[in-house]
Formats: structure tokens, sequence, C-alpha cells
């Protein structure tokens, strides 16, 4: 198993910056990828960002792209999400994720709310 901790969500303005971490815990040994997904109201779960833990190859949602920066910490087994650029759009629950054999684990989640 392995234990995901988030932290660092919030109420900010347009414009604004946040940075969400993530603290993995557990059977983190063989993990391959971590990341960050949200979800807004009435919508479907989707990928924000996401880095592969060997190699550091990253890969973003396109509506996040050059606005957001996803990086890791493997000493701490921690991931971050800076969010730049903040859009109303951008309001969600944020959910980091890790992969791990083949399986996806999940966070608690943490509200981001973006206001105009």
């Amino acid at each position: 198993q392995v234990q995901l901790v988030e932290s660092g969500g919030g109420l900010v303005q347009a414009g604004g910056s946040l940075t969400l971490s993530c603290a993995a815990s557990g059977s983190i040994l063989s993990i391959y990828a971590m990341g960050w997904y949200r979800q807004a109201p009435g919508k479907q779960r989707e990928l924000v960002a996401r880095i592969i833990i060997n190699g550091g190859r990253t890969n973003y949602a396109d509506s996040v792209k050059g606005r957001f920066t996803i990086s890791r910490d493997n000493a701490k087994n921690t991931v971050y999400l800076r969010m730049n650029s903040l859009e109303p759009e951008d309001t969600a629950v944020y959910y980091c994720n890790v992969v791990r054999d083949g399986f996806y684990y999940w966070g608690q989640g943490t509200q981001v709310t973006v206001s105009s």
C-alpha cells in the first residue's frame, strides 16, 4: 500500500499562484509515476500533470502548459505542483496520484478555488 498526504490547496484570486505538495509513504519502492489529477463539479477527473520517477519525464494537460510545473524530491518521496497564473477554470479538487506496479493510488484531495 501507498499512503499519500496532500497539502497546499486554498482560495486564491485569478492570476495568483499556489503550490501543492504530496508526500508518499508506505510501499514506495518501484513507484513508476507521481502526478496530479483534478475534478471540477459535474466534470470527469482529468490528468493535470505527471512525472515519471526514473528519468523525470513530464507531461501536462494542454490547459495548464506554461502555467503549471510539476517537480519531485526523490529523497523526500514528495511531488510538487506549482500553479501560476491561476484561472477560475482551474477551480477543482486536486488529487495526488501514484502509479506503482500497475495500481493507482489516490490522495484524499485538496480543494483549489480561484476567484475572478
